[in-house]
């Protein structure tokens, strides 16, 4: 990196000691604008880099409730809102066990980046909880959800903050805290959270969005190689939302994906993985993929090793951030892959990145390749803004609109910058030029 970079880089360190992830996020990002910078040094001035890495607030609260046996439990709540240059803040809700403010930071300087790219008008935020929703009862759930959404409501609405669902976040969740939050504000703002349900403001194609767009945008990027997914192996990792509609994305463009994980192992498929088997396990009985081996001849679960260990020619990462290290990337290659587009946040290592880069294979970054999810949920702000509800194929259609526009701008950005075919300096270039832009126009704030 540059030295004016570099530095910027050492003072997010400094200051954010044990955020390891977010050092990570904020490196890949930094490191890509050494040509912006030289190009434009203006970008350089008036301390935009390090107003850029700093979170503009920064929310953390305590979340007591009772679970049904009558025992208390205390988890964290945190809600990052990151940059608001663009618009209201806009980022998910992550319920899991792993979450830290470092993580929650991480994904909301992502945000910041992915949402620009959509050129939808909304900022950069991420939020969530230490809770894990897994083993509880719908009770249980609604009472954390709850005490969660009475300090969260202090802080969020259709024109400040909306956030959406994540990891552990669904419909259920969503519920419950919209619920809670029109009770405390004794007003029906449909527009605060995202991913609600169709009968109270929810958008089609919400619950398809990320996954759709990470195929669409590997289906892009084929594109400009004169090829299709048509006939093509999909590996594709994890088993929740965006696993499960990038699996039937891809069906849909004529590829062939094989496998998919959940933290009990991985499952292979070899005559194409059931849909809607898969479905009815993960969906509706919340189940795990070996009850999917179970019932499905011909399939095998394997416990050991790496699901990147399989050979095809696309790989999906939907699972999780840093599931895929430089060895996996060598597998892969090994195997023949030869695309891969990220649908979870940040899932491939510094190590992956670069064997993947230095292979010259097409590689989509998760704030392009999965900017979906946030680019229907925009969608879903504005139908809530005009009282109006699209059907699929409307919404389908807007998606596929916003995903084209994002490769474009990748693929333009990385041409600017003198590096052709380069998705990471495209998407980070692309991102940071729409917020910095504005930044400027905004004054020192």
């Amino acid at each position: 990196m540059q030295d004016v970079v570099e530095k910027v880089y050492e003072q997010v360190v400094t200051r954010n000691r044990g955020e390891v992830e977010f050092h990570q996020a904020v490196h890949e990002v930094l490191e890509s604008l050494g040509p912006v910078i030289a190009k434009h040094p203006h970008y350089a001035e008036g301390a935009l880099l390090e107003r850029i890495v700093e979170p503009e607030r920064q929310i953390m609260f305590r979340v007591p409730w009772v679970d049904d046996a009558g025992q208390v439990h205390v988890n964290r709540g945190f809600r990052i809102e990151f940059n608001s240059a663009l618009g209201p803040y806009k980022g998910g809700l992550r319920f899991h066990p792993s979450v830290n403010a470092g993580i929650i930071k991480f994904l909301g300087f992502e945000q910041i980046f992915k949402n620009a790219l959509t050129a939808q008008g909304i900022g950069g935020g991420k939020g969530g909880s230490d809770f894990d929703p897994h083993g509880r009862s719908d009770a249980e759930v609604m009472r954390f959800c709850q005490s969660f959404m009475t300090e969260l409501a202090r802080h969020i609405g259709p024109s400040t903050d909306v956030p959406a669902g994540d990891i552990g976040v669904g419909g259920r969740e969503i519920g419950y805290m919209f619920g809670q939050y029109k009770r405390l504000r004794n007003s029906y703002d449909a527009g605060v959270l995202t991913g609600k349900g169709l009968a109270w403001g929810g958008s089609l194609v919400r619950t398809e969005a990320t996954g759709y767009g990470t195929v669409l945008f590997a289906q892009s990027m084929l594109s400009t190689k004169g090829e299709s997914l048509e006939g093509k192996k999909v590996i594709v990792s994890g088993a929740g939302n965006v696993a499960i509609y990038a699996i039937e994305k891809a069906q849909q463009l004529g590829a062939t994906p094989i496998t998919f994980s959940d933290s009990s192992g991985y499952v292979v498929d070899e005559a194409g993985v059931d849909l809607e088997l898969l479905k009815q396990v993960k969906e509706v009985e919340r189940g795990r993929v070996a009850d999917y081996v179970e019932r499905r001849p011909g399939a095998r679960l394997v416990t050991g090793g790496s699901v990147w260990d399989v050979p095809g020619d696309v790989a999906l990462p939907c699972a999780t951030q840093n599931e895929l290290d430089g060895d996996a990337a060598a597998t892969l290659l090994r195997g023949g892959c030869g695309v891969v587009s990220e649908g979870a946040n940040m899932p491939s290592t510094p190590e992956a990145v670069e064997a993947f880069q230095k292979a010259g294979i097409l590689f989509g970054p998760g704030k392009a390749a999965n900017a979906g999810g946030v680019a229907t949920s925009a969608l879903e702000m504005e139908q809530n803004a005009g009282r109006t509800r699209w059907d699929f194929a409307t919404a389908e259609a807007k998606l596929t609109g916003i995903m084209a526009d994002i490769h474009d701008s990748c693929v333009a950005a990385a041409e600017e910058y003198g590096r052709p075919g380069d998705y990471v300096l495209g998407a980070n270039a692309a991102g940071f030029t729409r917020v910095a832009d504005v930044m400027i126009a905004h004054g020192i704030v």
